[in-house]
């Protein structure tokens, strides 16, 4: 096939493979496009927020104690409500138990507007919704940030088998899907007739089902069941293991279902954790997680509906290398297919909002800039509405009233702007560069103000695709 030009290529790393493009941007890509996205590629893995953030044992510890206090908190919010009070300081009280979710996500989002290497954040972004943890429920709350900082970004680019064992066992994941809950029918645990005593298999099927070999992959719900039996004593530490322990993952023997497990026609010794790591190591060099994982980076970055050619590489690279992620982005980059003109990804908010951020070349200072319109958009921060993690698919996001919020935010987002240097036409071509259409440059040159400029360079086609 043949491929677009330089200045075409270069828009394309920096809005489909990146976050768009800030000011410079598009000129520092186009010298070789394909080597300025592979440079981004580091063993390090993913930019981290700076200053450092404390850790998922320090938010989970911060959070017990808050528990421990709540009948006084909640005592505090009904005498505040019933008082009338001023709703700002009701909304503070009720924020106490958030977990540090705000300075996470201004921590997150700050990363995604200022880097240098998008197409790096986007790449941890893509492995942060495939291994979805959503503070849908409050215990979660002070684990979500801390795990995707944790068990995603480190791993990004090193071994799909090293990632998905830190996910799998981290506090996060474990509160998330109600593996601490899990006790084995046989354990002692269960002997001691404990009242919470009973299997819980939602972890184990969530990665069969979406983290590695996905749907049609092979597996049972016997298979499920077995998992689940050989992933009980997967827990995280409480008050009464000490504060070495406290917050962070523990195995509990006493939990754990004993005896052999035959998972998807292999049986494995009763190895406690370490039977857990053999069947995962598994699960990675299985043939079908190969093709799950390629299928999904293909639409992520390329389109809905991928082709096929593309998906048949990415999953070659990743059996090739044995689960490689730096040997997958690398074989993403140089695949042709990948580079069609034409953008077939719709944004979602948070890529729209971010983009548009990076336009102006600034920042997000403070919760509320970023919290707020990803609410009225639909994408709230870190609360993904199941563990599939948010839809890829343009139908998920484009419909009629999402398309009128979307103009709304593009509106007051410019207002909010209004006072930058750069005019708002050379503000468009240093978002789109070549992708800006003459009709969208005829409008922004026609506005009668800067505000309607840039909500027509926001409310663009090519803006809101990538």
């Amino acid at each position: 096939m043949a491929l677009p030009d330089k200045d075409a290529q270069a828009a394309i790393a920096v809005t489909r493979f990146g976050l768009g493009a800030r000011p410079g941007e598009l000129e520092k890509a186009k010298a070789d496009p394909r080597g300025w996205l592979k440079e981004q590629i580091t063993a390090s893995g993913a930019e981290q927020p700076n200053p450092p953030l404390p850790g998922s044992a320090e938010r989970i510890s911060a959070y017990r104690e808050y528990q421990q206090d709540r009948r006084a908190q909640q005592q505090m919010r009904a005498e505040m409500e019933s008082q009338s009070q001023d709703p700002q300081a009701v909304q503070l009280a009720r924020l106490v138990q958030a977990g540090g979710l705000q300075e996470e996500l201004v921590g997150k989002a700050r990363i995604a507007a200022n880097t240098q290497a998008p197409f790096r954040e986007r790449w941890a972004l893509f492995f942060a919704n495939h291994f979805t943890v959503s503070a849908t429920k409050g215990q979660v709350v002070p684990a979500v940030g801390p795990f995707e900082r944790e068990a995603i970004r480190p791993h990004v680019f090193g071994k799909f088998g090293t990632m998905l064992a830190a996910s799998s066992s981290h506090p996060g994941m474990l509160i998330y899907l109600d593996q601490v809950q899990s006790v084995g029918p046989g354990s002692l645990a269960a002997q001691r007739r404990r009242r919470d005593a009973g299997l819980n298999e939602n972890l184990a099927r969530e990665i069969l089902e979406l983290h590695t070999v996905g749907v049609g992959g092979g597996y049972s719900q016997a298979d499920v069941t077995e998992f689940a039996r050989a992933m009980t004593g997967f827990s995280v530490g409480g008050p009464q293991d000490g504060p070495a322990q406290a917050g962070k993952f523990v195995f509990r023997r006493q939990a754990h279902e004993p005896g052999p497990r035959t998972i998807m026609g292999k049986r494995y010794a009763d190895e406690g954790s370490g039977t857990v790591l053999a069947i995962l190591n598994d699960l990675t060099a299985h043939p079908a997680t190969a093709k799950h994982l390629a299928r999904k980076i293909a639409c992520h970055f390329v389109a809905d509906n991928p082709p096929p050619a593309l998906v048949a590489k990415l999953e070659s690279a990743f059996t090739g290398s044995g689960g490689q992620l730096d040997a997958v982005a690398r074989t993403l980059i140089d695949a042709d297919e990948a580079w069609e003109a034409a953008p077939a990804k719709f944004k979602t908010p948070y890529e729209l909002v971010i983009s548009g951020h990076r336009a102006l070349g600034v920042a997000p200072m403070r919760p509320q800039q970023i919290a707020q319109p990803l609410n009225t958009l639909g994408q709230p921060a870190f609360r993904a509405p199941s563990p599939k993690g948010w839809p890829e698919e343009a139908a998920a996001w484009a419909a009629p009233d999402a398309i009128v919020k979307r103009l709304a935010w593009s509106e007051d987002f410019a207002a909010q702007v209004s006072n930058g240097p750069r005019p708002p036409l050379q503000v468009a071509k240093d978002a789109l560069g070549s992708r800006l259409r003459p009709e969208t440059a005829s409008a922004i040159i026609g506005a009668e103000s800067r505000t309607e400029a840039l909500t027509i360079l926001f409310m663009s086609p090519e803006f809101q695709r990538r």
